[in-house]
């Protein structure tokens, strides 16, 4: 009986591989609001009866498929800054303040973001592009769509703790001090509002870099895609007071 029933799960996990790799294929073609479940089906050679065994509807596939999205970028995130405190030489001693520098851990989680992005730019533009119309995104893709927001805030917190944080002088309207602050609650964290509110910025401004260049907005504006990125994110570090090197 139990290698039946693992026979049968494990069919059922490579009918819905199958099932979300080609509906990745028409995201690429057509778009994500043009993703049909009976498409899906015939390609594959599904009646579509029997793929609504695995997604009842257009919503659950694109859910599927979102929450696939965000895991993979975070997991891109994440492992960049473990990978960047690795080559410090000091592990987990880094996120004492002991190992790599706050800008290059910084740097490492944006730089991750960018690659994943042009790597997978159908995916990105499901998560970041276009609403798409009639579909409102459950609650379960909130937490992982927060996980590259929490690399970010592992950067920040970690040199706030190690006392390496230049917190910024400008004062926050008193609303946005509230919000922030019920952030900080919410996400269990003691970092000052206007460093949570830079960060907010910091991590929306990364998005935006990204979309421009995959959507085409820099075209003809800026050539120097990679550079500019680079400096630019070092500016978003600057601007939540990590210290950041001199640039060359």
């Amino acid at each position: 009986m139990t290698a039946i029933k693992g026979a049968r799960e494990r069919a059922r996990g490579e009918i819905t591989t199958a099932i979300k790799d080609e509906a990745r294929q028409q995201l690429a073609a057509e778009g994500a609001a043009k993703l049909s479940l009976r498409a899906v089906a015939r390609e594959l050679g599904m009646v579509s009866s029997a793929l609504y065994r695995y997604f009842p509807s257009r919503d659950d596939l694109l859910t599927a498929l979102i929450l696939d999205a965000y895991n993979a970028l975070g997991e891109a995130a994440e492992a960049a800054l473990a990978a960047a405190d690795t080559a410090s030489g000091t592990g987990s001693a880094a996120r004492a303040g002991a190992g790599a520098p706050p800008a290059a851990r910084w740097t490492a989680v944006c730089r991750a973001v960018r690659e994943w992005a042009l790597a997978h730019p159908h995916e990105y533009a499901l998560l970041y592009g276009s609403p798409v119309p009639g579909y409102h995104a459950p609650d379960a893709t909130a937490e992982p769509a927060g996980r590259v927001a929490r690399a970010l805030l592992a950067v920040v917190r970690d040199a706030y703790v190690a006392g390496m944080l230049r917190e910024p002088a400008d004062p926050l309207p008193d609303a946005v001090v509230g919000n922030m602050l019920a952030l900080s609650a919410e996400l269990g964290e003691e970092l000052p509002a206007v460093v949570t509110a830079r960060l907010v910025g910091a991590w929306a401004q990364l998005f935006g870099l990204v979309g421009f260049e995959l959507f085409g907005q820099f075209n003809r504006v800026v050539d120097a895609r990679e550079e500019f990125f680079e400096h630019a994110v070092l500016q978003l570090a600057r601007s939540v007071g990590l210290p950041v090197p001199a640039e060359r």
